[in-house]
């Protein structure tokens, strides 16, 4: 197999773009930390993410369950494609931008040493309409989901430097039947399927963020995702 690695590590300040009396809304102002710039040498990574990455939205993104997004360079050579359109790596954010795995290979649980640091794999990333506003594509965190490229976030066990071209060595895997395409396939597809969901928010390394919404969607209280997949795109 080949190895795992950091292609290109990313990090950014939250950026306003945009025009305040634009009347298309995709065009309207914005803020986001989406526009990340490739590190060279090595970034301190805390238990709340690298040093020099911020958040602007920090009820939904952020904090110790996401300190880290890692997103597939795979991935873009689809992207581009389907949407036709050059969508660079690093467009959706991510601060990795990983090789040799993917939403198929990566498990909740999965603890790894990369560089001077530990981290485990927390949940799925579920998209919402920021990147979809960066690539002026109305339905891109419904297009995310059906094609199960989500990405996913870690949590920091061990802080420690960590840079590009660093390399994933696993040190456990406690759930090797919950990869990120099943615990996507579970909260997209197989919402009624109440086993699936039972178990799946039994899994102790899931995220809060995650056990609560199967929690509230078992109680019959799961509510819209509008808000999340558009917000103020329409």
């Amino acid at each position: 197999m080949e190895q795992q690695k950091i292609y290109k590590l990313f990090t950014g300040k939250v950026k306003k773009v945009g025009q305040k009396d634009a009347e298309n809304k995709m065009a309207q102002e914005w803020e986001s930390a989406i526009f990340k710039t490739a590190t060279e040498g090595p970034v301190h990574l805390t238990k709340t993410g690298f040093v020099g990455d911020d958040v602007a939205d920090k009820k939904n993104h952020g904090g110790p369950e996401k300190a880290v997004f890692a997103y597939p360079v795979s991935h873009y050579e689809s992207w581009r494609r389907e949407l036709d359109a050059d969508i660079e790596i690093g467009g959706n954010g991510e601060n990795f931008a990983v090789m040799h795995m993917d939403e198929t290979s990566v498990c909740i649980g999965d603890t790894y040493k990369v560089g001077g640091a530990v981290v485990q794999v927390s949940q799925p990333r579920r998209p919402c309409w920021k990147p979809a506003r960066r690539h002026n594509v109305l339905d891109l965190a419904l297009r995310i989901q059906k094609t199960g490229r989500t990405g996913w976030y870690f949590r920091v066990l061990e802080e420690g430097d960590v840079e590009s071209r660093d390399t994933f060595q696993l040190i456990s895997r406690p759930h090797p039947d919950w990869s990120i395409e099943a615990c996507n396939e579970v909260m997209y597809n197989q919402k009624d399927n109440i086993g699936l969901n039972e178990s799946l928010a039994s899994l102790d390394l899931l995220a809060e963020s995650w056990k609560t919404t199967i929690s509230k969607r078992l109680s019959g209280d799961e509510g819209s995702s509008e808000k999340r997949v558009f917000g103020p795109n329409r």
